[in-house]
């Protein structure tokens, strides 16, 4: 969270009238690249060698006859990398480490035609080609003869070469080496370093992605406004519908149009803006008459423009959105599997008062009856903002109030943040000092900066010995009054710093390895994620998955645990904003992520805070949290009609964890986000491409949570003419294809299970998952319109790494077809029983009532199941059945 009374001057202007937070024309780079000519590359083809990892060629730039080197890899899960580097510079530029988890195996190039114009290769089967044009320099990689990406289209390639400082004040440009913004004055070490380049997405008019802003599903043209900003920065109730840089970056593009998905991943950690320009799809072509207009393919043109670093770009080929999902994990990681309780219901406040405070706000979760399983506590649990420490006087026995919440299966989180105070009475302090463990400034000296401690320094976590150090602080005899149940909130981590430029760190700090802070802004929050990852699984000794929440991240965050959208406010819009901001986060990879539920600033009404508790059920990471100066938000205090309302959502939460656990399970294997845009399944029908209001959770759930007040109906689209969806509540059929008119109370949380799927649900929702996962399961198969379904379940302990033995899981795989519904494995290595039983059986769309239904279990006689059949809803409901999951079993309807 950022301070209330200080965040406030982060949307308001100063007493000069200057704003806080940069726009682009602030920004000396990009004022250049902009303004500046285009620069003509032209291509080498006399240099092309091929290697065992692809292509190298040089580039000139005609005006300056400066060299780059180009690399261009095709991996071979589909997906091409273009590097370009100076090819002989004075000095060796930043290139990102740690986000790609490693390079994929690469294909073998070939020479398939080539002139003295041009050069096309080809790989593999020869259906992906890469032709290189010499002058101007293009690069195109198309599909089976169709060019689908063309790199340097507009001759945008912008690549400033490391230069000696200057030995006297140079004329011109005072910019290049020295940039003021307010008060803050930049010293550029190595002079200017940016680089850009601009590519045409042909075919596509639907373009998404580029987390964090607050901002629609689908990118907006940026013609006549802002680019959009990727730069880590701490905004407190950011504006909405804003291109602003926030919390976190990942630099990924995603386009779809009905036949492809394409994405461009550029891998850059610098200051980075995108500018995207649509074009329009009708030509008026000169030789026709003035009535008659030709249609032209429509194109996307991605501008990306960095402070510094190298141009790592990495088209990702799809076809299909779930091969770019693949295709994106294969190069930055899979969703880490969260631990069970992960995916209950947090509560969390700014700040619970003391352990008696924490103990009553727990007691009352039970006295109210609503499931929960982790509780919060904010900067005000230490003792003077010291983190790894406790205030004395209010949490004087912090093992025994975890032992305490332990004792009932749940968890306690604290926030840890970047900042050390800057005491050298304080032991964490003075071993971070000696160890050569903080950021210095450019004169070489510990950086200081002011953030909650008053005095601050940061530790450099992109040291490795820095990481490896942070992580031992958390084994518990490191850090005094933690147990095995506590876990970490890294917050304040883009990162925050109250009396710097644009509230962050100064460009022109200095990190390990000699580099700037500039080439690695967006880096610092993944790398303290990561080091408090390791942590957690080094104070386990290997055995336990972590559970860490960040407020910052990058590219590569998916792997390590969940983030959420930082610090919005307590309003209707803040709450619809939220679903296209976690959609967006969704396609970029960082699938565990959720927004504040009620709004962290300001008090909600009670008829938003249930709206915001039935949506913030639909999604990811389910947390509520406030800010300090709020009221009291428990969901107790609003009267029993608002808290029956947050507990029926809450107690629904915990009855689908063992769908929500399988798709976890599901984007940890292959990429897949939990939470999906419409279009995700519905690839081939436009009419869902720009849909930002409702979302798929899997493949069997559409939900549209309801975001305005006072409203009587929505309309809700239910996608695919050949589709059957099912309301969860009323089990009423729907065909798809159109726009469906619900009614809707304070009580309503449209929901549609689709035809052609399988869910399973806990029965009953206990008072935290551990008891969840006693209780037995229900299945609901969904008939499609010709009748039959399918669905998989996952299981496993719910919180060690033993999942990985290639054992210690259950995978199990329902498929109904003529009447048949079969159990059977879907993993032949899965042997955990887990002893979990299924109790119901529930057939949505069964047209008639059955004779009989018998069930069949691998050597055992048939038996004859008790049943009931609604007329009304075409619902059959079959109990009493008392199977093993890991059983292999069937139903037969007669």
């Amino acid at each position: 969270m950022a301070e209330v009374s200080q965040a406030v001057i982060s949307v308001v202007p100063d007493d000069e009238g200057k704003e806080k937070f940069k726009k682009s024309h602030h920004v000396a780079f990009y004022r250049r690249q902009i303004q500046g000519p285009n620069l003509q590359h032209r291509a080498l083809l006399e240099t092309l060698v091929l290697t065992e990892k692809g292509a190298r060629l040089e580039l000139l730039e005609t005006a300056t006859q400066a060299r780059l080197l180009l690399s261009l890899s095709p991996f071979k899960c589909d997906t091409v990398r273009i590097l370009i580097d100076e090819l002989q510079p004075i000095k060796a530029r930043y290139r990102v480490p740690d986000v790609m988890t490693e390079e994929p195996p690469c294909e073998q190039l070939r020479v398939e035609t080539q002139t003295k114009d041009s050069v096309t290769l080809s790989w593999s089967s020869g259906r992906h080609r890469v032709h290189v044009c010499r002058f101007p320099f293009r690069l195109e990689i198309l599909c089976e003869n169709e060019v689908m990406l063309t790199f340097n289209s507009k001759s945008k390639l912008w690549f400033e070469r490391l230069e000696d400082p200057p030995t006297s004040e140079l004329p011109g440009d005072h910019t290049l080496w020295k940039e003021t913004f307010r008060q803050f004055v930049d010293v550029k070490a190595n002079g200017p370093s940016s680089i850009g380049a601009d590519l045409c997405l042909h075919g596509f008019s639907h373009v998404y992605g580029l987390p964090e802003h607050s901002d629609n599903l689908q990118l907006r043209d940026t013609r006549g406004g802002e680019p959009y900003r990727l730069y880590n920065l701490d905004v407190f109730a950011y504006d909405l519908h804003s291109r602003l840089g926030l919390y976190g970056s990942v630099p990924l593009v995603v386009a779809h149009k009905p036949d492809r998905t394409l994405g461009v991943f550029w891998l850059n950690a610098s200051e980075t803006f995108v500018n995207v320009e649509y074009s329009t799809t009708d030509h008026q072509d000169d030789q026709t008459p003035p009535v008659k207009k030709r249609r032209v393919q429509p194109q996307t043109d991605v501008r990306w423009l960095s402070e510094s670093g190298v141009i790592d770009c990495m088209v990702l080929l799809g076809p299909s959105p779930r091969q770019l999902f693949s295709q994106y994990a294969q190069l930055t990681g899979y969703q880490a599997l969260p631990p069970l309780f992960a995916l209950g219901y947090h509560q969390c406040r700014w700040n619970y008062d003391d352990e008696a405070d924490v103990k009553a706000v727990d007691a009352g979760f039970d006295l109210h009856r609503i499931p929960y399983d982790v509780i919060w506590l904010d900067i005000e649990h230490t003792d003077g903002k010291r983190y790894f420490t406790w205030d004395p006087v209010l949490f004087p026995e912090p093992a025994n109030l975890q032992r305490h919440l332990e004792k009932k299966k749940r968890k306690l989180v604290v926030i840890s943040d970047p900042h050390i105070k800057a005491d050298p009475e304080w032991s964490l302090y003075r071993e971070a000092r000696d160890g050569g463990h903080f950021v210095k400034d450019r004169e070489g000296q510990i950086y200081r900066g002011s953030c909650w401690p008053g005095e601050s320094s940061y530790l450099d976590f992109s040291n490795p010995a820095t990481r490896a150090w942070y992580s031992r602080c958390f084994m518990l005899d490191k850090y005094k009054g933690s147990t095995s149940s506590l876990f970490v909130w890294n917050d304040m981590n883009e990162p925050s710093v109250f009396d710097g430029p644009e509230q962050t760190m100064p460009k022109d700090a200095v990190h390990y390895g000699g580099w700037e802070h500039r080439d690695l802004h967006n880096l610092y929050g993944f790398h303290q994620h990561m080091a408090t990852v390791e942590g957690l699984i080094t104070r386990s000794g290997g055995s336990q998955r972590p559970f860490v929440l960040s407020r910052s991240f990058f590219a590569g965050s998916q792997r390590l645990g969940a983030i959420w959208t930082g610090d919005n406010v307590a309003t209707w819009d803040y709450l619809k904003m939220s679903i296209p901001m976690l959609l967006s986060l969704s396609l970029a990879g960082i699938a565990f992520c959720g927004a504040d539920v009620g709004g962290f600033v300001q008090d909600p009404e009670p008829e938003l805070l249930v709206r915001w508790y039935q949506a913030g059920a639909l999604q990811p990471f389910f947390r509520g949290h406030s800010a300090k100066e709020t009221r009291r938000r428990e969901p107790w205090l609003f009267g029993e009609e608002v808290t029956a309302a947050i507990r029926t959502v809450i107690q629904q939460r915990y009855c689908l964890l063992p769908y929500w656990y399988t798709l976890f399970h599901q984007a940890h294997t292959s990429g897949c986000p939990p939470l999906r845009p419409l279009w995700v399944e519905f690839p081939a029908e436009q009419s869902t491409f720009s849909v930002d209001n409702q979302y798929m959770i899997g493949g069997a759930l559409l939900a549209c949570p309801v975001t305005e007040p006072g409203v009587k109906e929505i309309k809700v689209l239910l996608p695919g003419c050949e589709e059957v969806w099912y309301d969860i509540h009323s089990s009423k059929a729907h065909r798809g294809g159109g726009a469906l008119s619900l009614p809707v109370t304070l009580d309503t949380v449209p929901v549609f299970q689709r035809g052609g799927s399988v869910l399973c649900r806990s029965e009953g929702s206990g008072s935290c998952t551990a008891d969840v996962q006693q209780l037995p399961l229900s299945v609901t198969v969904a008939l499609s319109s010709q009748a039959v379904a399918e669905g998989e379940l996952y299981l496993d302990d719910g919180h060690s790494f033993r999942y990985r033995d290639g054992q210690m899981f259950c995978l199990r795989r329902f498929s109904m077809r003529s009447g048949r519904l079969l159990c059977r494995s879907a993993n032949e290595e899965g042997t955990f029983d887990c002893g979990t039983i299924i109790q119901s059986v529930t057939i949505l769309g069964l047209k008639s009532k059955p004779s009989t239904v018998v069930v069949h279990v691998s050597g055992v006689t048939d038996t004859a199941a008790a049943f009931q059949f609604s007329e009304t809803s075409s619902k059959l409901t079959v109990h009493g059945l008392n199977l093993r999951v890991a059983a292999d079993w069937e139903i037969q309807i007669g």
